[in-house]
């Protein structure tokens, strides 16, 4: 079973579903959907196969292909993963079934056919797996500025009213950090070819490279710009407010909750075992970064009126917390962030996905635009309460687990850093529960008040102008008037999205070990190379 090549196999069904999606004729698109969707539960399939495949006890890579790629550099197209990218393939095998699902109509909304959204989404999601599973450090670039490509089409396709800004927005952005670090990855060839004889970008043969402090440096702050742009950690974050409030929902919920653990991802695989004297050198400067970003984020979304643009504030703070615990160096801490990377894709994932809902029923996307939501969608409302209770890590919430670890592994090395960050977990309850209390409690008013015909709009009908997607318009509250107002609660479509969430939420707040089997000797061997108390070399 091993020597199947699953990650291969992960890499092309995806992209072969998006060219045949794409190539389907005008007016199949009830047919692209459903091709879409079949494809993205393959590759579930693949991702728990893969999962089976695994033996968490064994090699550090596993799984691994290797084909020939560009000999004259010493580059293959080599694939393996450890546990830490093992179970963010989970993550993106999750979420993308649940956002086509979510997508089912919104696509429909757009300028472009939705043939061409749903094969953006699926070369997508060939990309995310490409860059989670290479073992070539040139290969993962590729990944890298490839994937922007489709997530920049999604946004200036099919997002809101300013898409286009937001998705020249995002691409500048990520290609400017992408070229920093290719000056790095040809750095780390130059190095790999006067001590080895030969040029290479095998993650194995580089980690194994003894390279002066002061050229560490270097070379780390070229990959430490691109991830934290892609994190985003603070000051690098301004281009994910505007990208994830006017991605269309499907595009936000993998852009927040995927994309931009790369690059946290990219510190614990390349960042430390690489460059490990840097590593330590510079790991207070990217503390202060981490702790201002869960404190800053924090604030603005207490400030924020929009609900994506929230949301999107909510996670730039929580991805502070993320890189405490990476930079904390213990074995608690990291195993708590890679915990947390996978947690945070799936209650804010929940969280795109029911203010998408919301917006889809309103047309707003203004907080003071609802009120009263509760009374008339309960269903929808208690998967609100949910995703917003794990957002804020209540016990007992998927989420409460990892941020416990983290803050239980940084605290005996990095006490100050970790007690200013537990403020960001006050501040966390007051965005969130002033959201939830705002728009599902009190009075009806806003978009559930009657309008002029005795009934609002349609749920999933387009109330914007401009080629914006229901999820994604604002526009003005319809004024008071007599009649009975309708806002229909979750549909049993919109159910099946929301509840593989929830389940998961709530599972692994009760039952989290599965994923810390996996993903804990993987840290331990990444502190190995760091040489941090409790890792191993393997």
């Amino acid at each position: 079973m091993s020597d199947f090549p699953w990650l291969l196999a992960m890499i092309a069904v995806p992209a072969v579903g998006a060219a045949a999606v794409a190539a389907l004729p005008r007016g199949r698109e009830l047919l692209a959907k459903q091709v879409a969707l079949g494809v993205s539960l393959v590759v579930l399939l693949l991702a728990v196969l893969t999962t089976v495949a695994f033996d968490a006890g064994g090699e550090r890579f596993q799984l691994t292909t290797a084909v020939s790629w560009i000999p004259d550099f010493g580059s293959e197209f080599a694939l393996g993963v450890d546990g830490i990218a093992l179970v963010m393939l989970l993550l993106i095998g999750v979420l993308v079934p649940l956002v086509i699902g979510a997508s089912w109509h919104e696509a429909d909304a757009g300028p472009r056919p939705a043939r061409v959204f749903f094969a953006w989404l699926l070369l997508l999601e060939a990309m995310m797996v490409g860059v989670f599973a290479a073992t070539d450090v040139l290969l993962f670039y590729v990944f890298f500025e490839a994937m922007l490509v489709p997530m920049y089409f999604l946004i200036g396709s099919f997002g809101g009213p300013r898409r286009q800004y937001a998705a020249v927005k995002f691409f500048v952005y990520s290609l400017v950090g992408g070229l920093v670090m290719l000056a790095s990855v040809i750095g780390l060839y130059v190095v790999s070819t006067s001590q080895l004889g030969e040029g290479t970008f095998a993650f194995d043969a580089l980690r194994q490279l003894d390279i002066d402090p002061d050229v560490q440096k270097l070379l780390f702050l070229g990959f430490f710009v691109a991830f934290a742009i892609k994190a985003p950690l603070v000051p690098f974050h301004t281009w994910l407010p505007d990208s994830g409030a006017e991605a269309p929902i499907g595009g936000a919920v993998l852009l927040v909750g995927v994309l931009d653990k790369v690059g946290t991802f990219g510190f614990l695989r390349y960042c430390l075992p690489l460059f490990p004297d840097a590593s330590r050198e510079l790991a207070p400067f990217v503390l202060v970064l981490a702790v201002v970003g869960i404190l800053y984020a924090a604030l603005l979304a207490m400030g924020q009126s929009d609900m994506k643009r929230l949301v999107s504030y909510t996670s730039i703070s929580h991805f502070g917390f993320i890189a405490l615990g990476i930079f904390a160096f213990t074995t608690e801490a990291a195993t708590g962030a890679v915990l947390y990377m996978v947690n945070h894709g799936i209650a804010t994932g929940l969280l795109f996905l029911v203010v998408g809902m919301l917006i889809s029923r309103g047309g707003s996307r203004q907080i003071g635009d609802y009120g009263g939501v509760a009374a008339k969608a309960p269903l929808l409302a208690g998967a609100f309460l949910v995703a917003g209770l794990a957002s804020l890590a209540l016990p007992g919430t998927n989420s409460f687990v990892s941020e416990f670890l983290v803050l239980i592994g940084s605290f005996p090395e990095r006490p100050v850093f970790t007690i200013l960050a537990t403020v960001g977990i006050i501040l966390a309850a007051l965005y969130v529960l002033l959201m939830y209390q705002r728009t599902m409690h009190g009075p009806a008013r806003g978009v559930l008040l009657p309008d002029v015909h005795g009934g609002d709009p349609a749920p999933g009908t387009e109330p914007a102008r401009g080629g914006a997607s229901a999820a994604t318009a604002t526009v003005t509250a319809p004024a008071p008037a007599r009649g009975r107002s309708r806002f229909a609660d979750l549909s049993r479509r919109e159910l099946a999205v929301v509840a593989p969430l929830v389940a998961l939420i709530i599972g692994l707040g009760v039952y989290p070990q599965p994923l810390i089997d996996l993903i804990e000797p993987a840290v331990v061997a990444t502190l190995g190379d760091l040489g941090a108390p409790g890792g191993t070399d393997r």
